[in-house]
């Protein structure tokens, strides 16, 4: 059974190893020109290991967001007194961006690469809309039904919309990001109330 063990450890490390491989053939080349050989390459594995791990580079893209996802989602949020589900959601997103911080530059180039493949992008889409309903549930906000559903997509157009703030914010505290997010989420705040609650002297704005 230790056996075992060591070994599932020494395939998820070989894992991680292959995706911070291809973050960084993303960074230097673009998504448009990466391979399983040049992640294999980039990586000093033969690419039989990088097929055994991944089949794809859409499945490697798919690690990336269960990376982020995972950082994000470790711990629980901490709670405080008189604390929103908008707070929740604020931290658990900050976690998730501070989380990508040292693979900006790949992200970056992915995002800008997404129009030009169609397939990626539909996958990147559903992908992210996963991403927020794990958030969303996380801070305890309902995802089920129409309003949940609406409260998913409209998390992940601010998440979209605070990424281009992210990608040129330089601070060690991403004050810029942290800004732009709360502004955002203010702004569908009604949404992540539960249902028939308003937020006290506030008139949420329209997404």
């Amino acid at each position: 059974m230790a056996r075992s063990t060591a070994g599932g450890r020494r395939r998820d490390g070989e894992a991680e190893q292959i995706v911070d491989a291809a973050l960084a053939r993303i960074a230097a080349d673009g998504w448009a020109r990466l391979s399983l050989a040049a992640v294999a390459a980039e990586a000093g594995l033969p690419i039989l290991r990088v097929y055994r791990s991944f089949r794809s580079k859409r499945a490697i893209l798919r690690a990336v967001f269960r990376r982020l996802d995972e950082a994000a989602l470790a711990e629980p949020p901490v709670p405080e007194i008189g604390e929103r589900p908008r707070d929740r959601l604020f931290d658990l997103l900050m976690r998730r961006l501070d989380a990508a911080r040292p693979f900006k530059p790949a992200l970056t180039e992915l995002r800008r690469a997404l129009p030009a493949d169609p397939p990626t992008a539909l996958l990147a889409g559903a992908l992210l809309l996963r991403s927020m309903r794990w958030m969303l549930d996380a801070a305890d906000v309902t995802t089920g039904g129409l309003r949940g559903a609406a409260a998913v997509k409209l998390t992940a157009a601010a998440y979209v919309a605070v990424l281009r703030v992210w990608e040129g914010d330089d601070g060690e505290d991403l004050g810029a990001t942290m800004a732009a997010l709360d502004a955002r989420l203010r702004r569908i705040e009604r949404w992540l109330l539960p249902t028939g609650r308003a937020q006290p002297g506030s008139k949420p704005l329209p997404a």
